[in-house]
């Protein structure tokens, strides 16, 4: 039974998102569409629990989705009576990660970043948000309004996802993001975030197809590499891709 209860509030939620959400997701289409033909680049940040790896190198997906990661990492021993000394100044290592990770790679103005938050409280997204934005980077945010609306952010500047993205596009998860009352418990079992952050992201890449057509510029995607040809398909658009960019 709690199978099928799954099964019917995942379709609850998707037919929410088709229902309500269906102008963002085109606007977010648009937005990716506009880099792409543009000479610009589409960027993925963690949709949800490293849901971004299923836009990446997958058959039918888009070849210019791209994942932007980083990691920072210093090393400098001292002994027990020197951790901790005072700074000059206070220094927020985490978010000067973010800033440094976007100040040195390959986004640029007039790119596109996909990210998601499912409470949009946490700290990186929305220091990454920011920081392309302050370049010129359109930024979409996917994160529940329910969830959202009933936290506070961890961010210093009090902001939350839903606050500093250019497009927002609502995931349609409940507060706390499990789904499924299940006796015995205080709280609901099975989180749906990550099935709707997923079937979201898939409806922005076919906006952004539409788009690129419309536009007269065909993007390149990925065949599947376990069907006869695929493979030589791939490599022949992958080359053609590195050219054009989209």
């Amino acid at each position: 039974m709690l199978a099928e209860r799954y099964a019917e509030a995942a379709r609850a939620a998707i037919d929410k998102i088709e229902r309500t959400q269906m102008d963002n997701i085109r606007r977010a289409g648009d937005a990716i569409a506009a880099a792409l033909a543009n000479g610009g680049a589409f960027w993925l940040y963690r949709i949800g629990h490293g849901g971004d790896m299923d836009f990446l190198h997958r058959a039918g997906g888009l070849m210019a989705a791209r994942s932007f990661s980083f990691r920072f990492e210093v090393s400098s021993p001292v002994p027990e009576a020197l951790k901790g000394r005072p700074r000059p100044q206070a220094v927020d290592a985490e978010l000067e990660a973010v800033r440094l990770a976007v100040r040195s790679s390959e986004m640029r103005s007039g790119d596109a970043l996909m990210l998601a938050s499912v409470s949009g409280r946490n700290r990186v997204p929305v220091e990454l948000a920011l920081a392309a934005r302050e370049i010129g980077v359109a930024v979409i945010g996917l994160t529940s309004t329910e969830y959202t609306s009933r936290v506070e952010s961890l961010h210093p500047s009090g902001r939350k996802l839903c606050d500093v993205a250019d497009i927002v596009i609502d995931s349609c998860a409940p507060f706390g993001d499990a789904c499924v009352e299940v006796p015995g418990y205080e709280h609901r079992a099975l989180p749906i975030s990550g099935l709707t952050h997923i079937a979201i992201g898939w409806m922005v890449c076919a906006a952004a197809i539409e788009r690129m057509l419309a536009l007269g510029k065909q993007p390149h995607i990925y065949q599947s590499v376990n069907r006869p040809g695929g493979v030589e398909y791939n490599q022949r658009a992958e080359a053609e891709y590195e050219k054009l960019g989209y």
